[in-house]
């Protein structure tokens, strides 16, 4: 397994073994390639935020349409409902009204 070490950790090498300027150029190399790795994990989220956005976007519309579909069933069902009560109070009415004439 390869030991991983720090910036410091190569800084300090540098020096120890090439002098100042070696170490200047690690520390610096150490920097950039920091920053590069910052820069490229914002980017990387940015990209994962705006996808992760698409996504709920669609989910949202994918949502909001089942919820129509089910709106429109449900009033079609109580619509249903309403007439067979209906139908139901003019058939006890109408029985209503021959048991009491006969």
């Amino acid at each position: 397994m390869t030991e991983r070490t720090t910036i410091l950790q190569e800084v300090g090498q540098a020096f120890r073994e090439n002098g100042l300027t070696a170490a200047i150029t690690a520390l610096v190399g150490g920097s950039l390639a920091v920053a590069a790795t910052v820069t490229r994990k914002a980017f990387t989220n940015e990209a994962m935020l705006e996808r992760l956005g698409r996504e709920l976007h669609l989910e949202r519309e994918r949502t909001d349409k089942q919820r129509a579909d089910d709106r429109k069933a449900d009033a079609g069902r109580l619509e249903r409902i309403e007439t067979d009560i209906r139908a139901m109070r003019d058939v006890m009415f109408d029985a209503f009204q021959r048991g009491r004439t006969d």
